[in-house]
């Protein structure tokens, strides 16, 4: 390439990158900020990092907050002071002769019974209410204005993952979590939601390509930049991922879900719409749009922010043939045998009721 040819490439790669950081500045002035959002080598903004979106605040709002989305000062105090009681009792040493039978039958976070097992040391859900420009959110939800899903369409019934056909039999009929396939709950989403520990996420873009690393299970979502939806059915566990750029914005849509990752019983005609936008050195605005007329009489939408997550994620080693699994399995066997034996006790009284006692005949 000759001097003048490369001198006019530079200079509309440099005229291309101040156009592309003028639209950014204007962006985030738009959302009430003075931060400009940096650029990655290719102009786009840059999202890369490792981030996290542990919190105390829920997808669905509390009842008691109504149509509030931003909570008062006292009820931020009372939820972070009770959930910081709660983290002090669970760091308190636990007695080994402890059965799963003795643990208490609530202890917060909607965990009860085996599920109070874990000590404080084991968790990492957040200690703060989730804020968005600052304000304390009631609810990652905003619409409907209730924080709650819309009604779902007549005759929809949402299954439970745990209450199900076939649950216990073989390893193929365990959810893929408990197979260590993908994450738990819907830690990679999307939509992406935290879970009691794990929620980290890093960042890695490329110019037609955002990977992000999810620390639950090791799930990496690919986003295809530019990029049209498949048309051949497949439907990968996290759904088909295609995205674009919308000034500071970096816009992502997902369908093609497979019912095994459905999002509260809505998978075959899902569309997730993602926005993240970095609004701050250490912040980044997600923002999400959920759709299918199939489950749901309306579309539902909620945001929350990700900070900046402190070190790099490491391996979170869970594999397919954990022991766990084995355990499960086990479990349920055990549950079987025990109905069995109970059923026959069962009709074992009942023909011993039913049969009649032996008449005796006086002797004259």
């Amino acid at each position: 390439m000759n001097v003048e040819k490369s001198t006019v490439l530079t200079a509309v790669m440099v005229v291309s990158l101040l156009a592309a950081s003028s639209v950014l500045g204007a962006s985030a002035a738009a959302n009430g900020g003075a931060y400009k959002v940096p650029l990655n080598a290719y102009g786009q903004p840059d999202l890369e990092g490792t981030w996290t979106n542990a919190t105390l605040t829920v997808l669905e709002r509390p009842k008691e907050y109504g149509n509030r989305k931003i909570m008062t000062d006292e009820e931020v105090k009372k939820v972070e002071g009770e959930d910081a009681k709660l983290m002090a009792d669970g760091n308190k040493p636990t007695d080994p002769k402890v059965k799963t039978t003795d643990l208490p039958h609530e202890c917060g976070r909607g965990f009860s019974g085996a599920g109070c097992g874990y000590n404080s040391a084991w968790i990492d859900p957040g200690s703060t209410v989730m804020r968005v420009n600052g304000e304390p959110r009631s609810s990652f939800i905003t619409d409907p204005p209730d924080g709650h899903f819309p009604p779902t369409k007549p005759g929809v019934v949402v299954p439970n993952m745990y209450v199900r056909a076939h649950y216990g039999e073989n390893p193929e009929n365990q959810t893929l979590g408990e197979r260590c396939l993908t994450s738990f709950g819907y830690s990679a989403g999307p939509v992406m939601l935290p879970l009691l520990y794990n929620n980290n996420y890093e960042i890695a873009q490329s110019k037609d390509t955002v990977a992000i690393v999810v620390e639950m299970v090791h799930d990496v979502r690919i986003i295809h930049i530019g990029a049209k939806h498949r048309t051949d059915d497949a439907r990968p566990w996290m759904g088909d991922s295609i995205g674009w750029y919308e000034g500071a914005t970096l816009v992502v849509e997902t369908t093609n879900f497979p019912e095994a990752t459905s999002l509260h019983g809505a998978w075959k005609e899902l569309k997730v719409t993602e926005r993240f936008t970095r609004v701050g050195p250490h912040r980044v605005l997600y923002q999400f749009t959920v759709l299918d007329p199939t489950v749901w009489d309306r579309p539902w939408s909620g945001e929350y922010e990700f900070s900046a997550s402190k070190g790099r994620i490491f391996e979170y080693a869970c594999h397919e043939g954990n022991y766990a699994l084995e355990g499960i399995l086990s479990g349920a066997r055990a549950d079987e045998a025990a109905a069995a034996e109970k059923a026959r006790a069962a009709a074992a009284n009942k023909t011993a009721s039913a049969t009649p006692a032996p008449s005796v005949t006086k002797k004259q």
